[in-house]
């Protein structure tokens, strides 16, 4: 019978709580909760049968054997459902979270939080901070950086002619299309490292020193970044599958390198960042431009996610989130540089949302 050791267990400690039988009236269920008896009571006059009353005393032998008697002759019910008994608490207490968690639309489902409800620690930047950012270039000193430089001129290059960014206008399509494919692969490096570094603290049994936080928090915001041009384009089949074989190549790629060299992988995200300054202040010239495609942006307003993700004011405008976007990448690029530039046994001087 389930229940029996533990009673046994009771009997020898003589230190357990239990549920008192008081009255003839009154019907018992055993249950036990590491060496602690519990009965569940009924009263036909005062209590309903989702009721618990809680009252302790200590257990002496005889109580316990009478009732493992009682067990085996039957006379007690099974041992108690824990939906009875949600971590031993009343029903009527229960908090006022756990209600909430219940609760549903009128259409019996769930209400489904909006985009950036949960996330990590992130800059909120000054309007100061935002017109402040520069584009900027670390010269290569080894030939680790020259490597990685290179890297990313030739991934830029290529990028330019086959999404056909370095011809015609450039105009809301464009740079819609251009911002959410280098965003699906923006975000890959810092989890990659991430989850590389986490395997390696488990596996050695050692601390990390702080990089697994620092990196996930910028896989995050790169995907926020896409999350909020997502807002403005919807994605066709074939730009689909162009990320679904992008992110298959580089996640590959890059998961290989960082095995070889994390400073190679940390100076090319550097490099990398550099680049994306470059875009997204070429995108703002290109708004800044009267009588250009994107003038509209001055005006057009923000997403609503944007405005949750970077406390922007409500009535924020396009123009301002791509200087939010281009003040994060300035960041990441000061943060991969730095790490490329520590020893991987180094503590990572970035603190959670710095």
């Amino acid at each position: 019978m389930v229940g029996l050791g533990a009673i046994r267990q009771v009997s020898r400690h003589r230190q357990a709580l239990m549920f008192a039988l008081t009255t003839p009236a009154m019907s018992s269920k055993v249950v036990t909760r590491n060496s602690v008896l519990f009965l569940r009571v009924s009263c036909k006059q005062c209590l309903s049968s989702s009721n618990l009353v809680q009252m302790r005393s200590l257990a002496d032998s005889k109580q316990v054997n009478d009732n493992v008697e009682k067990i085996r002759r039957g006379e007690s019910e099974s041992v108690g459902n824990p939906e009875d008994l949600p971590h031993f608490r009343l029903p009527a207490v229960q908090s006022a979270s756990e209600k909430a968690s219940k609760s549903t639309t009128s259409a019996g489902k769930k209400e489904m939080p909006p985009i950036g409800t949960y996330v990590l620690p992130h800059p909120i930047w000054t309007e100061e901070q935002l017109h402040e950012v520069k584009v900027t270039h670390k010269q290569p000193d080894c030939l680790v950086d020259r490597l990685a430089y290179r890297t990313v001129r030739l991934f830029r290059g290529g990028f330019d002619v086959f999404s056909g960014f370095k011809f015609g206008t450039r105009n809301e399509k464009k740079w819609l299309n251009r911002i959410c494919f280098l965003e699906t692969v923006a975000g890959v490096p810092g989890m990659v490292a991430a989850m590389m570094r986490h395997m390696t603290s488990l596996r050695r049994l050692q601390r990390d020193q702080g990089w697994i936080h620092t990196l996930l928090e910028e896989a995050e915001n790169e995907r926020m970044h896409l999350l909020t041009a997502l807002q403005l384009k919807e994605p066709s089949t074939l730009f689909r599958l162009c990320v679904i074989g992008a992110q298959g190549v580089f996640v590959t790629m890059f998961s290989i390198s960082y095995v070889i060299s994390a400073k190679f992988c940390h100076r090319f995200v550097g490099y990398l960042e550099e680049e994306a300054v470059k875009t997204y202040t070429k995108c703002l010239e290109d708004i800044d431009e009267p009588d250009g495609p994107m003038k509209h942006w001055r005006t057009q307003p923000a997403p609503d996610v944007a405005i949750r993700y970077w406390k922007m004011k409500p009535e924020s405008t396009m123009r301002d989130v791509i200087l939010a976007i281009r003040a994060d990448e300035a960041h990441h690029r000061i943060v991969n540089h730095s790490l490329a530039s520590l020893s991987k046994d180094e503590f990572n001087p970035y603190k959670p949302g710095k």
